[in-house]
């Protein structure tokens, strides 16, 4: 079979690129939470409504598989896009924004889906020409809600591909350029939550009382201490609390405080040491002070770890499209989390970042990921779709380059 040329796809991609700008801001403009997003599934279905594709779906999720069968039994590869918006207000100005005060999509999920739609029409125009099959994974609920892990328990995506590939946009990535690394990409995230219990009173005899805002405080503290003392600087680990709530008024002592924050590790055994350090040092200052505590950590995405031939054949397939300035090496994992790493636990894979910085914008300072000002230029999502279509392409061809 004669290789496709690499500007085949850039043309696709160009082609594509005022549907792929229409289906994005129709999903913007309406977004979704959680594991079912039926409106924002019915638009990516239309959008590959007539085209040679199996859809699969599963009961825990509003989410599904599109399987394009090509002419030979080859390899199968899996491309992903999320479907799913964050709960928060939007406040971009943008004339699509969301008609949802209390959802938005501000972390690209939009464009990932339209590029996804977009290489599944670029690759089924090419069916007769392909190795072997693509999977093109369509899934909501990645914010948290584990929806890459559902779909997996569902039996969807079965039999296993045998790789996987992601693209996620960044505003914080220069404009057009590819990046990625070999192993930890992004961390594993875990929820913390921490109920200091002591007795209500009146403020001014706090004797009279146990007061748990302030073993609330030393716990936050020492929590930081936990982190620079107790677990190994090259193995690293951020801890932060990002809600405190007690009290109602400003003369009365409550009986609680409540605390919630996220543990970010990169390994299994920093995160063991976090998890431990949290539940051990919540409750003994609690009971230093008379108080108790009731604490948890829930479990939450593992490490996204990618395969290095699989970030080395997304490296040659960016240059390959774009010239040496398409590809840049992350030099250092990223704290962030994705549920995409359930897929990469099973299957050899590697996600993607393209950068996607606004017009006008610099990268370094614009704002970013989960921003509710965040915004990209939508023209990379041309670039996004050659991506997609290429590494599916050389996969399917020559796998991870063995013989």
């Amino acid at each position: 079979m004669d290789r496709l040329n690499p500007s085949d796809w850039i043309a696709a991609g160009e082609a594509l690129l005022p549907e792929m700008i229409a289906l994005r801001r129709s999903i913007h403009l309406e977004p979704e939470l959680g594991l079912h997003n039926p409106k924002t599934t019915a638009k990516a279905k239309a959008a590959i409504a007539g085209l040679p594709l199996e859809i699969s779906e599963g009961p825990s999720t509003s989410g599904f598989i599109a399987l394009l069968r090509g002419p030979a039994n080859g390899r199968t590869v899996l491309l992903r896009g999320d479907m799913d918006a964050l709960p928060m207000h939007e406040e971009t100005g943008l004339a699509f924004s969301s008609t949802d005060d209390g959802a938005m999509h501000a972390c690209g999920h939009d464009a990932h889906t339209a590029m996804l739609a977009g290489a599944a029409k670029a690759l089924c125009a090419r069916r007769e020409e392909l190795a072997g099959s693509v999977m093109f994974m369509f899934q909501p609920g990645e914010e948290g809600h584990h929806g890459a892990r559902y779909m997996l328990d569902d039996g969807i995506i079965n039999p296993l591909p045998d790789a996987a590939f992601a693209l996620h946009v960044s505003p914080n990535v220069p404009k057009g350029t590819f990046g990625g690394r070999a192993g930890p990409l992004l961390a594993a995230a875990d929820r913390i939550e921490i109920t200091v219990k002591g007795k209500g009173g009146h403020a001014s005899q706090p004797h009279l009382a146990l007061d748990p805002i302030p073993v609330a405080c030393e716990i936050v503290t020492a929590l930081q201490s936990l982190v620079t003392r107790r677990i190994p600087a090259f193995d690293p680990v951020v801890i932060t609390i990002a809600r405190i709530e007690a009290g109602t008024t400003n003369n009365v002592i409550p009986e609680t405080a409540e605390l919630e924050g996220t543990i970010r590790s990169f390994s299994e055994s920093s995160r063991a040491l976090a998890r431990d350090g949290v539940l051990r040092i919540a409750t003994n200052i609690a009971a230093a002070h008379g108080a108790t505590v009731e604490a948890e950590i829930i479990p939450g995405f593992p490490v996204t770890v990618c395969d290095s031939k699989a970030v080395a054949l997304a490296k040659a397939a960016a240059v390959s499209l774009f010239g040496d300035g398409g590809w840049l090496t992350i030099p250092s994992p990223i704290m962030g989390a994705e549920d995409f790493a359930y897929v990469l636990q099973k299957v050899p894979g590697a996600m993607v970042m393209l950068g996607a910085t606004p017009e006008g914008g610099d990268f370094r300072t614009c704002c970013g990921l989960h921003s509710n000002r965040m915004t990209i230029d939508e023209s990379v999502m041309a670039r996004g779709v050659a991506m997609h279509c290429a590494y599916a392409e050389v996969f399917l061809r020559e796998g991870f380059g063995e013989t």
